[in-house]
C-alpha cells in the first residue's frame, strides 16, 4: 500500500495543474513554516511541563518541611 513512481508523478502533475508553478513554492514555504512552528511549540510544552514540575517538587518539600 505505499505510493509508488507512477502514483507519485500523477500527484505532482495534478498539483501543477491545481496550484501552478508559481503558487507551489508558496504553498511549501507555508508549510514548512507551520511545521516549524508546531516543533517549537512542542518544546515550549515540554519545557513548561518539566518547569512546573520542578516547582511543584519544591513547593510539597517546602510545605512538609
Amino acid at each position: 500500500m505505499g505510493i509508488g513512481g507512477q502514483e507519485l508523478i500523477i500527484i505532482v502533475v495534478i498539483l501543477l495543474l491545481l496550484f501552478g508553478g508559481k503558487k507551489i513554492p508558496e504553498l511549501m514555504r507555508g508549510l514548512g513554516k507551520g511545521v516549524k512552528e508546531f516543533k517549537d511549540g512542542q518544546r515550549e510544552d515540554t519545557s513548561e511541563t518539566k518547569d512546573s514540575t520542578t516547582t511543584n517538587n519544591n513547593k510539597d518539600t517546602v510545605n512538609n518541611g
